[in-house]
């Protein structure tokens, strides 16, 4: 008897089948979206949780397969934070934590525990440029006594999205377009600005991303934050809330946009090498650590919530205690076993500190994890020598792939008898790893907490935080940004977003984009007007003067004053700063008393983009072949444009002039006024600590 199929089924045949199947990933528009399984996804926006702000589910199947699919799109390269550079050193906490935490590193103030940091770009390929605008990453590998604990952060406190299933979607729109591949580490392109513009929770860490934040002058000048809230356990099972900062012992320094984008091409590898360079010479990196402790009892009236990574604890309602020090002292002996194959998990944590339910740090638990499976050959990862812990390892896992350990004895199980029972349990007194037992109840939904709905109020307390230097270049970073935007519509949207964080903000960049301004009605933030802890500028007036390992170039050519050179050299090199003489050909040349001045750089392979400030002794011969020669002019006139320091020898005041600077501005060390020899290289080491000298009447000049 001949079967008979069902009318109302469907025969499609293989070829068919295949055929339907690239039309529809081909043709995306009209679709609805759906798991790798052909289901239909009702919400993408928020994970599984047990209320809405509990815990995320790992039943959470479409959680789970887009983070899985997004964490192994790159083989073997990162997805996110493929560039970057490390460093070993060691962590030494200044006294004991004990009331606190029960972690032991955090114990001991004469023990020093190994580390391992790498710095990092997050949105560029390998091949791409230190100096873009972008964040980056700050992730720290203590290899403690009781295992490794990473502190994986960013140089930014808060992160684009509260939830981690949207992290897929922020980096996919950050990253180049896939139709072109184009444009390659920035996010001055229509898809970055189209994700934002539709996403507002974003828009606190726009500005941050639009700050002078994204550009830093080096890795030895940036901070790093933990982003999320974590706790601090005491050995009493006392649970207390605690925020990670990182705080630079040389200050928080940036480039200025101008800057940034001619060293991406005079050299690409401008913060890895300064990094590299400095700890050769002995100029080791110093960081401290920082924490706000917050006891639970008095989160909930700070009118912020801590499990909102878009947000701050502003350091005036809870100061950050410093803890101890991270020093950076030696240097990779071999990159790609070492800065490339180490591999930070949030998940990597120690006895007396733990997670909060907090969704996009309960996303990056799964992730990075999952994350390494492909991108070091599987899950023995931890057995590449820069993952191994200090602490013993006995476990009972066996095989896969890169497996470099030799189990012996035939219990591969727990519990067993024909091992003795080994390894044992421990208790939390033997160090055993004990979980907070937090109280969660509620029903599984897909939601976002109410109390994660300020998207605007922080964006604002961020931006009238900065001085107005640094006002005016995240106006000019937005005006550059939306500026390569080419759709109308997400430029006006975005402005929308503006006008509830500032009325100057978005009046001036509406102005450069030859839109009209939205009505502005900033939101006004919940505790402190404004931050002083925000402002770079307020921070480095806080901070002791000083020029250590800044590099200061000096420009030469026969006939210079050597005596004037050796006066500046002695005292820059007294305070710690680095001098380099350049000169249009590499070699010597001839001093105006006979003497051969032997020369560092040549003009052809510099550039003062390089330097934190410009230096020309006096020699009237070296003088006027300077005066005559157009790219010693550039180079003088491009710093001051800068706003660094610059300082002439009264004979070479002639050069100034011929640059069209002013020996009377600020930041202008000229010999006819300070003197000379010794008297003219103090003055110019004490205006070459300011930094920057944003004060200069022509700043508008200045290349934001």
């Amino acid at each position: 008897m001949t079967s008979q199929k069902h009318p109302d089924a469907v025969h499609v045949d293989e070829k068919s089948k295949d055929q339907q199947l690239a039309r529809d990933r081909s043709e995306p528009t009209g679709n609805f979206l759906t798991t790798d399984q052909g289901i239909r996804v009702e919400h993408t926006d928020d994970s599984l949780k047990i209320g809405a702000r509990g815990p995320t589910l790992l039943e959470d199947f479409h959680f789970r397969e887009k983070l899985t699919r997004f964490d192994h799109e790159r083989i073997p390269e990162r997805v996110v934070h493929a560039r970057g550079a490390g460093a070993h050193g060691y962590f030494q906490v200044y006294e004991s934590q004990a009331k606190y935490t029960r972690a032991k590193f955090l114990q001991d103030p004469s023990k020093k525990t190994p580390v391992f940091v790498r710095f990092s770009t997050v949105a560029g390929s390998r091949g791409s440029a230190d100096t873009v605008r972008d964040v980056r990453g700050f992730a720290v590998k203590f290899y403690t006594e009781e295992g490794n604990f990473d502190l994986v952060g960013n140089n930014i406190p808060v992160f684009f999205i509260q939830d981690g299933i949207k992290f897929p979607d922020v980096v996919h729109a950050a990253k180049p377009e896939p139709h072109h591949e184009i444009p390659q580490a920035q996010t001055a392109h229509d898809s970055f600005w189209d994700f934002v513009s539709l996403v507002p929770e974003t828009m606190h860490m726009v500005m941050w991303i639009m700050s002078d934040r994204a550009i830093p002058r080096s890795f030895r000048m940036m901070q790093g934050f933990g982003v999320h809230t974590f706790r601090f356990v005491d050995e009493k099972n006392t649970s207390r809330f605690v925020k990670f900062h990182w705080k630079p012992l040389l200050g928080t320094h940036s480039l200025v946009w101008d800057e940034a984008q001619k060293l991406a091409g005079k050299d690409p590898d401008f913060h890895r090498r300064d990094l590299f360079e400095s700890i050769e010479q002995g100029d080791f990196p110093e960081y401290e650590l920082g924490v706000q402790i917050l006891e639970e009892k008095d989160a909930q009236a700070l009118g912020v919530d801590l499990l909102d990574a878009t947000k701050i604890i502003p350091e005036e309602i809870a100061p950050v205690q410093p803890v101890g020090k991270l020093t950076l002292n030696r240097n990779p002996t071999n990159f790609f076993a070492e800065t490339e194959q180490v591999a930070f998990c949030v998940s990597n944590i120690v006895p007396g500190i733990d997670f909060t339910d907090d969704p996009l740090m309960q996303a990056r638990l799964f992730s990075y994890l999952d994350t390494q499976l492909t991108r070091l050959g599987g899950p023995n990862f931890a057995e590449i020598p820069i993952n191994r812990p200090v602490a013993p390892v006995h476990n009972h896992q066996q095989d896969g792939f890169g497996r470099h350990t030799s189990n012996v004895g035939r219990a591969n199980y727990f519990p067993n008898s024909l091992g003795g029972g080994c390894p044992f349990l421990a208790s939390q007194q033997q160090g055993g790893y004990v979980h907070h037992p937090e109280q969660v109840s509620g029903k599984k939904v897909r939601e976002r907490s109410a109390s994660f709905n300020d998207h605007y109020s922080q964006a604002g307390l961020f931006f009238r935080s900065l001085s107005e230097p640094e006002q005016q270049h995240l106006i000019a970073a937005c005006r550059f940004e939306l500026g390569k935007v080419e759709t109308k519509a997400i430029q006006e949207r975005v402005l929308e977003h503006f006008a509830k964080i500032d009325a100057l903000l978005v009046s001036a960049v509406a102005e450069g984009l030859g839109l009209p301004a939205p009505k502005a009605t900033p939101v006004t933030p919940k505790g402190p007007p404004a931050s002083k802890a925000l402002s770079m500028e307020a921070m480095k007036m806080a901070m002791p003067p000083s020029i250590k390992t800044r590099k200061i170039g000096v420009l030469v050519a026969d006939g210079v004053d050597a005596d004037e050179l050796m006066a500046l050299r002695k005292e820059l090199e007294a305070g710690g700063a680095q001098l380099k003489v350049i000169a249009k050909r590499l070699g010597t040349v001839k001093a105006s008393n006979g003497k051969d001045v032997p020369v560092d750089k040549s003009a052809m392979t510099t550039a003062s983009v390089e330097y934190d400030g410009v230096f020309i002794p006096g020699g009237a011969a070296s003088v006027a072949t300077l005066k005559k020669d157009g790219e010693s002019r550039h180079f003088v006139q491009e710093a001051y444009l800068h706003c660094k320091t610059v300082g002439a020898s009264k004979d070479a005041e002639e050069l100034l002039k011929a640059c069209e600077i002013d020996p009377a501005a600020p930041g202008v060390v000229a010999g006819s006024k300070a003197g000379a020899g010794t008297a003219l290289a103090t003055a110019f080491a004490q205006a070459l600590a300011k930094h920057r000298h944003w004060d200069r009447k022509d700043n508008d000049r200045v290349p934001a």
